[in-house]
């Protein structure tokens, strides 16, 4: 069901739930502050009640409304990274919904930068938790259409278009002058560290909690098996009944399979991840046997699509 953005904010601010557009994949948002709509977004989704939402705010200046602490460190890397496709996760008020912090004693935070969400944000005077607008586990959405598939016509969407970034955030915990990696995105660990001047903490044992972690992740119905040399995977498309196949960058001398289609990623990191889910979305309808995926090359810029695609692919 197709909103506009007064619609949008008339009903967040009468505590229901709407997909909205942001540049990394549509949410399904709803009042921060309001529990029965929170409910709402955690019963759609079939989302497990320990797994806390991103709460995404117009301004840094509402982060003290949240955050019992603003460390200086997290400060200066909001003032680099937001609005953008970067969540920081930072204790929490005490007042703050365990609802949407999963029951965890820390609260992720951060600021679109996508101007249908900026004005949405902004016209409502709400916070919107708005983890991806699909089933838990399975793949994000990057149109108002592939929300609408998901989830059903019922679901109110505010169309923005597709999404220019295409994964989900960076999501970063800060702790005093320290800070940790959660989940990774298309601002990577150099350029965090670059802000931060230190490196980021490694140390597993006692990791904040946040969206993304989970070991099967932006998953398609298809099964799907990814492939780290195309010779591999050309072997196994020979032997498939029915399959669709992912390659990075274009090459004209891939054997022409009958039972195989196939389509590509550009070889540029940042262009690849803008397409990834919608492609993805695509190859899923075509109801074949497998999805086929080439794996990306082995660079820093990369990693984030690789983990979006190891999860997917976790059997």
């Amino acid at each position: 069901m197709q909103v506009n953005l007064a619609q949008a904010v008339a009903l967040l601010k009468s505590g229901g739930v709407v997909a909205i557009p942001t540049e990394t994949v549509y949410g399904l948002a709803a009042d921060a502050s309001n529990e029965a709509a929170l409910l709402q977004v955690y019963a759609i989704k079939q989302r497990p009640a320990d797994n806390p939402l991103i709460v995404h705010i117009a301004d840094a200046d509402q982060v003290s409304h949240w955050a019992a602490e603003f460390p200086a460190l997290a400060k200066k890397l909001a003032q680099a990274f937001w609005p953008g496709p970067f969540t920081l996760v930072l204790p929490a008020k005490e007042h703050v919904s365990r609802i949407v912090r999963g029951n965890q004693p820390t609260i992720a935070l951060r600021i679109p930068n996508h101007p249908v969400a900026l004005q949405l944000l902004k016209q409502s005077g709400l916070a919107l938790a708005a983890p991806s607008a699909n089933k838990f586990t399975q793949l994000s959405p990057t149109t108002a259409a592939h929300v609408t598939a998901g989830l059903g016509d019922a679901i109110a969407v505010l169309d923005g278009g597709a999404c220019k970034v295409g994964i989900e955030s960076t999501i970063v915990s800060v702790e005093d002058s320290d800070w940790r990696m959660l989940r990774l995105g298309m601002i990577s660990e150099a350029a965090i560290e670059a802000v931060a001047g230190k490196p980021a903490i490694k140390n597993q044992q006692n990791l904040p909690k946040a969206p993304g972690q989970h070991v099967l992740h932006y998953s398609p119905r298809t099964p799907m098996k990814l492939f780290a040399a195309r010779k591999d995977l050309m072997d196994f498309a020979k032997t498939s009944q029915s399959c669709a196949a992912l390659l990075i960058g274009e090459n004209g001398n891939n054997p022409k399979l009958p039972h195989c289609s196939f389509v590509y990623l550009p070889k540029e990191a940042a262009q690849a991840a803008e397409q990834l889910y919608s492609m993805l979305h695509t190859m899923d309808a075509l109801n074949v046997e497998w999805l086929l995926i080439e794996a990306p090359p082995d660079a820093p810029e990369w990693v984030a699509i690789l983990d979006r695609l190891d999860r997917a692919a976790y059997q």
